[in-house]
Order: C-alpha cells, then sequence, then structure tokens
C-alpha cells in the first residue's frame, strides 16, 4: 500500500493542497496504478490519463452532492482511489471485490452505473431535469471521451440541451483514441479544435484589455461578444459545433496541468448555461510501456512492470485471431468480402485484415447500430459484409438487425466476439443475450463453434449464405481440433493454425453433431459449453450414468431430427449454453420434446435470470454449477429427484 496516498482524507484534503502538492500525488497514483493492476489486471492506459482530470474534479467540484457521471466507466480508477477506496484496490475485478466500473451500491460518489460507450451527456441532462423540478442545487458533470463521442446518442442528447436550457457540465476528455485510433468527422473536427488555443487565448487577451478601458470598456466588451463568430470563424476553418448546438466551449485545456484544469472548471461552474471543457490528454501518461502502446494496455491481464509483457500467454490463437486469419484467407478468393468494425479493429482481430485490405475495411467508430444498417446497405450493393462486435455491445443495435438486416433477408454476416461470460469486466460485459435477443428474429441463423477449425468452417458456411448469419465465439484462446474429431488432420488450404489443422468438412444448416453416444442422459451442448459437457459425460460415466453429447452447432435453426431421435433413448435430456436460459436454445428444445408427445424429462443449464457478477470465468462457472462438475451434479441431482 502507497503510505502517502493512504495517509491521507480523500477527496477533503484535495482542497487544501497546494498545487505543487497535487502534482506530487499524480505522480504517486501513477506508480500505484501500474504496480496494482501489474498484479490484476485492468484497464491502465485510459486510467494513467485521467489522473490528473480525477484530481481537479474532486478538488473543484463538492462530491458527492454535485454529481459526477463517467462515460463507459472504465477510466475510474482514480476517481475510486481518491473516494475512500484505496485500501479495497487490490481487490479490483476479483471475484467480490471492486468493480473496475462504476458501481453506486459500492460508493455514494458513484453516481450511476455504466459500463457502455455514449450515456453519460443523456443521464446528466436527465439528472439536470430532474435537479431543476424539484428546486435542488448541485452541479452535474458529464466526462466523456472522445472515442465515445462518436456513439450517436451523445449526438441525441447533444441536440436536445438547447430545449431544456439547464445548467450541466461536460468535460470531453480528448485523447484521440477509443480503444483504437479513431476515425471520422467528429475525430476531424476535435484534430482541428487540439490547435485551436489561439482563438481562446485571443479572446480572453480582447476581452481583458478592453474592460480595462474607462467608461466605455464594459460596453465594447459586449458589443465584441456579438462578434465572436467572425473570430472563431477566422480562427478555426471547420468552426466549433458544440457552440452551434448552444453548448458554450472552454479549451482546450491542458489535461496533464491540474491548476489550468481547475481554473477551467471555476470558470464553467460560474455558468449559467450548458458548458463543455474540452481536455486534451495522452492515454498510457507516465508509464512507457503503456503510452508507446496505448491500445496493448487499454484492457490487459496482470503483466511484467519492468518489461510490460503478459504474465500468462495464450497457448494457441484466441478465437478473434482465428476469425482474422479466416477473413483474410476468405477476402482472398473473393473480392465481394468487406469487414465493418465499431471502433474495434485489433479487439476483434480485424487488424491484420485492415492491414490487407484497407479498401475493404470500416472503421465506423463506437456506433454499433449504424455499422449493422451501413452492413445492410453493402450487402444490398451486392458485397459480402463480415461484421465483428463484441456481443454485449451488439444489444445496442437491435433493432438494426431486425428492421434493416433480418427484414431485408440480407446477407449480413454477425461475428460475435466474447460472446458468453467475459471475466472480470463483470455486468456490463457479459455476453450472455445474444442468443435470446436474435433467436426470434426471422430470417436468422445463429452458430457457435466448439473449437478453431469449427470456426472457419461456420465462416466458410456464412459466407455462402444468402440470408442473415450470426456466429458467435468466446473471448480467448479457441481450442484446437479433436485427433478423434471426423476430419481431422491437415488443412488442405494450407490456412495451417487458424483452422486448427482440420480437414474441410462440410457444415449443414440446421445439423447437429453426436459427439458421443449414452443410454441414460444426453447433453445437448452448444459452443464453449460442449468442452464442459463432454468433461461432465466422463464424470457421470465413472458414476455408472452412461451419458452421451451432441455438439448442437446452431442455436437457430435446431437440429430436431437428432434431438427427437435422443429423447426417445435417454431419461434425461439437458441443455447447455453459455447464454441465459430466459429466451434461449433450451427453451426452445424443451417446447420442440414437449411438441413431440416424447415423456423424457429436460434440465436447462445456462445463466439464471440475473446480471452476472465479475470474477474469473473459471470462479464463474464454478459458482453457477456450469464447470464440468457443476453440470455432472446437477445432473445427478435431477436423475435422483425423478427416481
Amino acid at each position: 500500500m502507497n503510505k502517502y496516498i493512504a495517509g491521507h482524507n480523500f477527496p477533503d484534503d484535495l482542497k487544501a493542497m497546494d498545487y505543487d502538492e497535487l502534482e506530487l500525488l499524480s505522480y504517486e497514483i501513477r506508480d500505484f496504478l501500474v504496480e496494482e493492476v501489474s498484479k490484476t489486471g485492468g484497464h491502465l492506459s485510459s486510467n494513467l490519463g485521467a489522473v490528473e482530470l480525477s484530481i481537479a474534479l474532486h478538488r473543484s467540484f463538492d462530491t458527492p452532492k454535485d454529481k459526477l457521471i463517467w462515460d463507459v466507466g472504465h477510466q475510474t480508477y482514480v476517481h475510486k482511489i481518491l473516494t475512500g477506496r484505496v485500501n479495497e484496490f487490490h481487490t479490483i475485478r476479483q471475484l467480490g471485490g471492486m468493480s473496475g466500473f462504476p458501481k453506486s451500491e459500492e460508493s455514494p460518489y458513484d453516481t450511476f452505473d455504466t459500463g457502455h460507450s455514449s450515456t453519460s451527456i443523456s443521464l446528466a441532462l436527465g439528472l439536470a431535469a430532474a435537479r431543476d423540478l424539484t428546486g435542488d442545487d448541485y452541479h452535474i458533470v458529464s466526462v466523456i471521451g472522445d472515442g465515445a463521442m462518436t456513439g450517436g446518442l451523445a449526438f441525441e442528447a447533444l441536440n436536445n440541451i438547447e430545449n431544456l436550457d439547464t445548467n450541466i457540465i461536460i468535460v470531453l476528455n480528448d485523447n484521440g483514441m477509443s480503444i483504437s485510433k479513431n476515425t471520422g468527422g467528429m475525430s476531424k473536427h476535435l484534430s482541428n479544435l487540439r490547435g485551436s488555443r489561439k482563438y481562446l487565448n485571443a479572446k480572453k487577451s480582447i476581452k481583458e484589455n478592453v474592460a480595462k478601458v474607462p467608461v466605455i470598456g464594459e460596453g465594447m466588451v459586449s458589443g465584441i461578444q456579438h462578434a465572436r463568430d467572425s473570430l472563431k470563424y477566422a480562427v478555426i476553418d471547420d468552426g466549433i459545433i458544440f457552440e452551434e448546438m448552444g453548448v458554450k466551449y472552454f479549451g482546450p485545456v491542458g489535461g496533464h496541468n491540474i491548476e489550468e484544469l481547475c481554473s477551467s472548471f471555476e470558470m464553467a461552474k460560474q455558468c449559467q448555461s450548458p458548458v463543455l471543457v474540452h481536455i486534451i490528454t495522452e492515454k498510457g501518461k507516465g508509464y512507457g510501456k503503456a503510452e508507446e502502446k496505448p491500445n496493448v494496455f487499454h484492457g490487459i491481464g496482470p503483466f511484467d512492470m519492468d518489461s510490460g509483457k503478459p504474465l500468462k500467454k495464450p497457448c494457441g490463437p484466441t478465437y478473434s485471431e482465428v476469425f482474422g486469419r479466416e477473413l483474410m484467407r476468405l477476402a482472398a478468393k473473393d473480392k465481394r468480402i468487406v469487414a465493418v468494425s465499431a471502433a474495434m479493429m485489433e479487439g476483434t482481430g480485424l487488424d491484420g485484415f485492415h492491414k490487407k485490405f484497407p479498401d475493404r475495411s470500416y472503421d465506423v467508430g463506437i456506433a454499433e447500430g449504424h455499422a449493422v444498417t451501413f452492413a445492410a446497405g453493402l450487402a444490398k450493393a451486392g458485397l459480402k459484409p463480415f461484421v465483428a462486435v463484441y456481443s454485449t455491445f451488439l444489444q445496442r443495435a437491435y433493432d438494426q438487425i431486425l428492421e434493416d438486416v433480418c427484414l431485408q433477408k440480407l446477407p449480413v454476416v454477425l461475428c460475435i466476439d466474447r460472446a458468453g461470460i467475459v471475466g472480470a469486466d463483470g455486468e456490463t460485459h457479459h455476453g450472455i443475450f445474444d442468443i435470446s435477443y436474435l433467436r426470434h428474429m426471422p430470417n436468422m441463423t445463429i452458430l457457435a463453434p466448439r473449437n478453431a477449425a469449427e470456426l472457419v468452417k461456420m465462416m466458410e458456411l456464412a459466407h455462402s449464405s444468402d440470408g442473415p448469419c450470426a456466429i458467435r465465439y468466446p473471448r480467448g484462446e479457441a481450442p484446437a481440433a479433436d485427433s478423434t474429431e471426423p476430419g481431422a488432420g491437415v488443412c488442405p488450404d494450407g490456412c495451417g493454425e487458424s483452422c486448427g489443422g482440420a480437414k474441410r468438412e462440410e457444415i449443414a444448416i440446421g445439423k447437429a453433431q453426436r459427439l458421443t453416444d449414452g443410454k441414460d442422459v444426453c447433453i445437448c451442448a452448444l459452443g464453449a459449453m460442449t468442452e464442459k459437457a463432454l468433461a461432465a459425460a466422463d464424470i457421470l460415466k465413472k458414476k455408472g450414468v452412461d451419458t452421451g453429447v451432441i455438439d448442437m452447432r446452431f442455436a437457430k435453426p435446431i437440429d430436431e431430427d437428432i434431438l427427437i431421435d435422443a429423447a426417445k433413448g435417454a431419461s434425461l435430456i439437458v441443455t447447455a449454453e453459455d447464454n441465459v436460459i430466459s429466451g434461449g436454445m433450451g427453451e426452445e428444445i424443451n417446447g420442440m420434446i414437449a411438441e413431440a408427445g416424447s415423456g423424457v424429462k429436460t434440465l436447462n443449464i445456462g445463466w439464471p435470470d440475473s446480471f452476472i457478477e465479475h470474477g474469473s470465468c473459471g470462479q464463474l462457472y464454478s459458482r453457477y454449477g456450469m464447470d464440468a462438475s457443476g453440470i455432472a451434479e446437477r445432473i445427478l441431482e435431477k436423475l435422483e429427484k425423478k427416481a
């Protein structure tokens, strides 16, 4: 524990410290962050870039009376340190410990639970409208990154600001990145503003000097206010979009200068209208490895502080890497293939594709809804778009998938990364709802590979499809094909590692694969749950329960033939999926068996109807009875009850 940090009563002590002491504090916090995150893993680059900002906010505002809303919230580690949680910091992102995101149940300083992008201005407006209606008096600050400003919800909120005519402060933390480098018109606009300090300095200098003129000075200042647009547009060719939307613009401000930040916040507090303070920060500041590769240290596991290298490396390629390599192989053969990302080129494995096919890859920013409809337009024009997106973020494109892809029967391939639980990021990031919200969409096909080889085969199938497809796969390492699996061997196309070394074998739409036979129990497993089902079957066989396993491969359509055949001999049908039970594959299978008139009992294994906390994936599977031993135990309990 850092004694200097722990010895203070934050945030109250910040108000009594001079700026030299605050600067020293910023160094201490950075050292503390690097040391602690190297042990637990987490979001490092974004927090290193927000140290001075967090200090200045808590010095300038009376928190928790004044409300801070952190967009996304992955940059709140310093905020947590400064609000009484430094002694618990070693538990961050650990099972039962502190969340890596704001949690209102964790602290009154965490105004709102956040985890997804572009929501903070809307939240701030809602709080402000309520404050004004009830006659309360406090400041509301929305802290939003330049990456999050590319999201449509942020623009919807900005559009609403002038109508509400309320007092909020927006702090735009501009580091030129989200996870990867930002792209698009907003990024270009902010880049122009970063070089526009001469506008702010000129405006300030003119106002101060003219105001000193006896008698007429104040009147001249008032007149000059009417000429501000001329000055603004003379200095900045593209203009300032925020002031055009009714928001006063302060900046750019040095985001690592605490005194300058505090001065800007004090100015903003005096305004009785919406204000945006544009600050410039460096992602990863203070730790050389993170400054060099801020994207790598955006979200990282435990690492060696000196070298910056991960302490644990995957033995084989991840699902994201397999996806990226296979897409490049397919694209080399078919020029119609294009890739679409929502600010996740590297996270979804598309960085290699982007380098090889720059004209056929599109990063649309943090705008999943737009990404899907954009892909629908590409497909309508005859191309074959693959949209790579995390499961939890795809939720924001629900209507676009339904209306613009499924209704039109367009061959858009949704490549759903991080499906299932993701571990330490917790409730806001687990991808355990996608089967449920996609299954009821007409014309949609949903596939889930159990290993690298199946992912490759499913991508080929999706590529040849003439309708919407979704392929969901988990975070982390992709198992290679079993040596005993039909078709295992050397890949005839020479892709080697990217397909797990398995020969190409056809996968027919809606057809499952029986992996093992069993006369007592049949486990119908999907995707990543298949390996756990096989291990559970081994445990059960040792206990005298003959258990077979079917790799369902498809969450939609479901192979009814193999299912009904299995139900004829077994006394229990078990479904296993890395998705909530509600609306999932298991519920559909229950209905199929009942409709067929089979008397066989069923057991659905999946995530309960609740938000799953943070912790390692292994811990969470175990806690909820979804690891191999948990599955076996639940099956035995079911059989005992039946008996």
